[in-house]
C-alpha cells in the first residue's frame, strides 16, 4: 500500500470505531475526518468543501423540507386517521400501519414519515390496551423498506444516483429503484406484519398498555421538598414504606445542587431538597400527594399553579436536545416548562436530570401549560407521544400540497426538469403559500446529516483517487474466486449492510459506492447491480438501534432494548437478502 493509502484506511478505521462508538456526533467526526484528510493532503484543498454544493446533498436538505410542508399541510394526518381502526386485529393493524409507513416513505422523508404515525400508532395501542412494543418495530422497519422503492426515499438512493450520474454519466431516475424496492417492501411488510412482532421477547408481548402509560420504562425523575412537607427531619429510608405504596422508589438525594453520594439513605431531608425517584407517571402523581412534594420548578416562582399538564415526548437525534441538558437550553427560565422526568430504557445515571446530556430516543416527562408544550416541541424538535393535532396547522391546504409535490415529482420523472431544480421549485412554492413558513425552512433540514454528507463525498473521493477501493474491491474479488459474479454481488450486499447496522447508512452508501464500481470493472460486467446492491444494503440496518434514525427513535417509546432488534432484523435482512439479489439479476442484467 501507498503512503495515501495506509494515511486513508487508518483515517476511514477510527470514523467507523468513533461511529460505533456513538460517543459523539457522526457529524463532527465526519467533519473531523475531513480536516484531518485536508491537513495531510489525502483530499485536495480545491475539494475540501465540495461536497457540500453537491447535488446529492441539495436533494436531501430539499426532499426535508418538502417533507414538512407535506406534514404541514395536514395531509398525512387526514390519510392516517381515515385508515387507523384501534379495534382492528393487530395483525391487521401492523399490515395497514406497515403499508401506509412503506407508502408514505417512498415519496418523502423515511424518518418524517415514522414521526408522523408513530403518536397514531401508540394512541390505537393504548385505546386497544396492548403494548406499542407490537407494532413500533414493524412501523420502523415499513418505513425503512418503504423508502428504497423511489429515488427521494432514503438519503443512500441519492447518493447512489448522483454517484452513477459523477462516474457514468446519467444518474437513476426517480423510479429506477421502484422493481428491486417494491419486491423487498412488499415482502418485508408481509413479514413484519404476519411474522416478525412474534419473535419479540414474551415480556414486550404480554406488556399491558392499558395499566401504564404506553408500557414505558419508569423516570428517574427529580422533585423538589417544598417549605412545610411532612418529610423534613426524615431520613431516606423511613420514606421506603409509604413510597413503595406509590410505587415509586427514592434512589438519590440532591442538595443545594449537588447529589449526595453514599449518605443519601441516612440523609435528614431538609426544605429545598430534591429527590431523585424512579417511577411511572402515574406512580409520581400519587408520591407526590402521599409524601407532599412538588415538582421541580414550580416551587422557583417559573410556573403558574393553573392548568399545569404532564407531556411524553421523544428526543429525535434532529433535536437541539440532542447531546445537550435542559440547563444548557435553558429549558425553564426561557420557555417556562420543566423538564421532571427521563426514561432511557429503564437505565438509571448518576447525573441530575437537569444536567443529564440527553440522547436520541431518550423519553422526557414535561411539566408546563399546554400552549407551552406545544411550542417547546415544536421549537425544540422533539416528538409528541400522543396525537395532539399541534403539528396539523393548515389542512385547507393539504390537496394544493399534494399538488404541488405530485407535479414536481412528474416533472422531474418524465425529464422536464433535474430533481433538485423541481424539488426547489415546490419549496419555494410551499414557502410562498405559507405552507412552510419562512421561518421553518432552515429548521426543517437535519444539518447533521447534511455537514456528515458534505465531510464524507470528498473523503469517498480521496479512497476512489488513492486506489483505495482497487484495494478492497481486489480483495472481494479475489475472496470470492471462481465463483459467479452473483456470488460476488451477494458478498458484497452482506458486507455493505453489515457496515449499515452499525453506523450510519448515507456514509456507507458514500464509502460503498466506488467499491461497487470498481467490483464491476474488474469482473467485466454491468455496474448498475453492483450500485443497485449497495443501496439496498445501505437501506437496511434491522440489527441494531444505532444504525438507522429510526430504530433509535422508537426505542424510549417501545421500551425495547438493544438485543430486541435483531430477533426481528435478523430473518428480515437475510429475506431482503434473498429477494433482492435475483431481482436485481433480473431487472439490472449483468
Amino acid at each position: 500500500m501507498t503512503p495515501d493509502q495506509i494515511m486513508l484506511f487508518s483515517l476511514l478505521f477510527f470514523v467507523f470505531v468513533f461511529l460505533i462508538w456513538g460517543r459523539w456526533r457522526y457529524d463532527l467526526v465526519a467533519f473531523v475526518a475531513l480536516l484531518v484528510a485536508l491537513l495531510t493532503g489525502i483530499v485536495p484543498k480545491e475539494e475540501a468543501f465540495s461536497g457540500f454544493g453537491h447535488p446529492a446533498t441539495i436533494i436531501i436538505a430539499l426532499v426535508l423540507i418538502v417533507s414538512r410542508g407535506l406534514s404541514n399541510s395536514g395531509a398525512i394526518e387526514l390519510l392516517a386517521r381515515h385508515v387507523i381502526d384501534a379495534s382492528r386485529r393487530l395483525a391487521t393493524h401492523i399490515t395497514i400501519m406497515s403499508g401506509l409507513a412503506a407508502g408514505l416513505s417512498a415519496l418523502m422523508n423515511n424518518v418524517a414519515a415514522l414521526a408522523l404515525l408513530m403518536p397514531v400508532d401508540m394512541q390505537a395501542a393504548k385505546k386497544a390496551g396492548r403494548s406499542p412494543s407490537l407494532s413500533l418495530m414493524p412501523l420502523s422497519f415499513a418505513s425503512i423498506l418503504g423508502g428504497m422503492i423511489t429515488l427521494i426515499g432514503t438519503p443512500p438512493n441519492i447518493v447512489i444516483a448522483e454517484f452513477r450520474g459523477y462516474a457514468l454519466g446519467e444518474s437513476y431516475r426517480m423510479f429506477d429503484f421502484a422493481p428491486v424496492g417494491l419486491a423487498c417492501a412488499s415482502v418485508g411488510v408481509a413479514f413484519v406484519a404476519l411474522i416478525g412482532w412474534r419473535l419479540l421477547p414474551k415480556e414486550r408481548q404480554s406488556a399491558d398498555a392499558g395499566q401504564e402509560l404506553f408500557g414505558l420504562a419508569d423516570y428517574i425523575a427529580e422533585v423538589r421538598v417544598p417549605e412545610g412537607s411532612a418529610v423534613i427531619g426524615k431520613r431516606v429510608r423511613e420514606l421506603d414504606e409509604q413510597a413503595a405504596k406509590s410505587d415509586v422508589e427514592i434512589i438519590g438525594l440532591i442538595r443545594r445542587g449537588r447529589r449526595l453520594p453514599g449518605l443519601a439513605r441516612i440523609a435528614e431531608i431538609k426544605a429545598g431538597d430534591v429527590l431523585v425517584i424512579e417511577a411511572s407517571p402515574d406512580s409520581l402523581e400519587e408520591a407526590l400527594g402521599a409524601l407532599n412534594l412538588e415538582y421541580v420548578g414550580k416551587g422557583e416562582g417559573k410556573l403558574g399553579d393553573d392548568d399545569l399538564i404532564l407531556n411524553e415526548v421523544v428526543v429525535q437525534e434532529s433535536s437541539r436536545f440532542a447531546g445537550r441538558s435542559a440547563m444548557s437550553l435553558r429549558l425553564l427560565y426561557r420557555y417556562r416548562v420543566a423538564l421532571v422526568g427521563v426514561s432511557r430504557q429503564g437505565e438509571r445515571f448518576s447525573d441530575n436530570v437537569r444536567k443529564l446530556e440527553l440522547k436520541a430516543g431518550d423519553v422526557l416527562l414535561l411539566l408546563g401549560a399546554d400552549e407551552r408544550l406545544a411550542d417547546v416541541t415544536g421549537r425544540l424538535g422533539l416528538l409528541p407521544l400522543a396525537d395532539r393535532g399541534q403539528r396539523v396547522i393548515q389542512r385547507d391546504k393539504a390537496w394544493l400540497a399534494v399538488g404541488v409535490f405530485t407535479a414536481a415529482i412528474a416533472a422531474a420523472s418524465v425529464g422536464l426538469v433535474y430533481l433538485p431544480i423541481a424539488l426547489g421549485c415546490a419549496t419555494a412554492i410551499f414557502v410562498f403559500l405559507n405552507i412552510v413558513p419562512i421561518r421553518d425552512v432552515y429548521k426543517s433540514v437535519e444539518w447533521p446529516v447534511i455537514v456528515l454528507l458534505g465531510s464524507m463525498i470528498p473523503i469517498g473521493g480521496a479512497l476512489q483517487s488513492t486506489g483505495g477501493t482497487a484495494l478492497i474491491a481486489g480483495g472481494i474479488v479475489d475472496l470470492s474466486a471462481g465463483y459467479s459474479p452473483i456470488v460476488v454481488l451477494t458478498l458484497l450486499v452482506v458486507v455493505t449492510m453489515t457496515l449499515s447496522d452499525v453506523m450510519n447508512n448515507t456514509a456507507t452508501a458514500v464509502i460503498a459506492a466506488p467499491i461497487a464500481l470498481e467490483i464491476a470493472a474488474r469482473l467485466g460486467v454491468n455496474p448498475d447491480p453492483f450500485l443497485m446492491g449497495v443501496a439496498v444494503a445501505a437501506s437496511c440496518a434491522f440489527l441494531t438501534p444505532i444504525g438507522h434514525k429510526n430504530n433509535t427513535l422508537i426505542m424510549g417509546p417501545g421500551g425495547y432494548r438493544f438485543g430486541d432488534y435483531w430477533r426481528m432484523g435478523l430473518p428480515l435482512e437475510i429475506l431482503i437478502i434473498a429477494v433482492s439479489v435475483p431481482v436485481i439479476v433480473v431487472v439490472w442484467p449483468m
